[in-house]
């Protein structure tokens, strides 16, 4: 959740956790509710209400007292049926675990009911309710949450991020089930949306895409070195680093249950980027060496250690330094980001100047040699 991105020493945390737990939620969940045009309530017809133009009615001349009739006839898109719907998906919501605070339209019609002794409103008195508000009150009670124009009706959720039990995509998953089997919902009439569902959403996508990225990250680099050094069995050898630096990444966040978001996700590749830079400069000044010593592997790797490797090796120790500051943070993905950047870095300098020597002695890429 949200509020755990921070420490829990922080005001931020603090102050988030008593709105969280004390004041209703923080993450917002809509519900829309999208009604049928054939469900809105018609307006009376004019012709229904007054005599024919041509008889004379008696109380004709007291007409300049009459009040003049309202143009807007939003009042009759409230009906019994609309808000029977709209608090049935409103009671819903508020008794599922992790939810908040919940307000709609039915908090209004709740409030009518206790008003009138538990008494229901017909559509009569619904639309009396309407007319005599004041502008002001429906600017706060109504407009919020009725949209008359898209004949749409808005259920606004607070959700308890702090909850630890509470998982983003169940939840959402959950709910758009049982509108549909437990309230008899139709999928077109009602749809989630606002932060949580967007959040959500942009995690999922992320998740999805995570092995696809990495996938065609290590392909590409594959290509790139085929490019480079002309040989298949160089950028075997080459992509062995890079491999183990992702993947330990991976691994570390699995082991330890860093859960996946924004930040830690991105790191799997920025260590394939990382490793990929020392990979390509160690190769290159081997094979630029390797002529020189009469093609003596054992000799070749101690030049290039003494020469490129330095480099190597405290360009990476600079770099690390730089990111381990992000551990003093407040923000606990900042953090992470700059542990497991370091962690990266640690794994790409070991794979170039360890791993990758022995590799090469090992098979021989470039050429027979001693």
């Amino acid at each position: 959740s949200f509020i755990n991105y921070f420490k829990k020493s922080t005001e931020i945390y603090q102050g988030m956790k008593v709105i969280d737990r004390e004041l209703g939620g923080t993450t917002i969940l809509d519900v829309i509710l999208n009604f049928d045009e054939t469900s809105s309530a018609k307006q009376p017809s004019a012709n229904n209400t007054s005599d024919s133009a041509g008889d004379k009615n008696e109380f004709d001349e007291f007409s300049e007292f009459e009040e003049e009739q309202p143009k807007d006839n939003t009042k009759y898109w409230f009906t019994m049926d609309k808000l029977r719907k709209i608090e049935q998906v409103h009671d819903y919501m508020d008794g599922l675990e992790g939810t908040g605070k919940v307000l709609s339209l039915a908090t209004l019609l709740k409030t009518a009911r206790q008003l009138t002794g538990n008494q229901s409103l017909d559509n009569f008195e619904l639309a009396l309710l309407f007319n005599e508000l004041p502008d002001k009150f429906k600017k706060i009670l109504i407009t919020p949450y009725v949209s008359v124009k898209d004949n749409q009706a808005r259920i606004f959720v607070r959700m308890i991020d702090s909850m630890e039990t509470l998982h983003r995509d169940e939840f959402i998953k959950k709910v758009n089930r049982e509108l549909g089997e437990k309230l008899g919902f139709k999928q077109s009439s009602y749809r989630l949306t606002n932060l949580m569902v967007l959040y959500n959403n942009m995690l999922q996508s992320l998740f999805s895409s995570q092995i696809s990225t990495i996938g065609i990250t290590l392909l590409l680099l594959f290509g790139m070195f085929l490019v480079l050094f002309r040989s298949f069995k160089i950028s075997i050898i080459a992509m062995i680093p890079n491999v183990i630096s992702s993947f330990l990444v991976l691994g570390i966040l699995g082991i330890f249950k860093i859960p996946l978001d924004l930040m830690t996700i991105t790191i799997a590749s920025i260590s394939s980027g990382i490793a990929v830079d020392n990979t390509i400069q160690y190769l290159y000044q081997f094979r630029r060496l390797f002529p020189t010593t009469n093609n003596d592997y054992w000799q070749t790797m101690h030049l290039c250690h003494s020469s490129i490797g330095n480099a190597i090796y405290y360009a990476a120790i600079t770099i690390i330094i730089g990111f381990s500051i992000l551990a003093f943070s407040n923000f606990i993905p900042t953090i992470l980001f700059g542990l497991l950047t370091g962690l990266a870095l640690t794994s790409a300098v070991l794979g170039a100047l360890i791993l990758l020597p022995r590799l090469i002695i090992l098979f021989k890429p470039f050429g027979p040699g001693k």
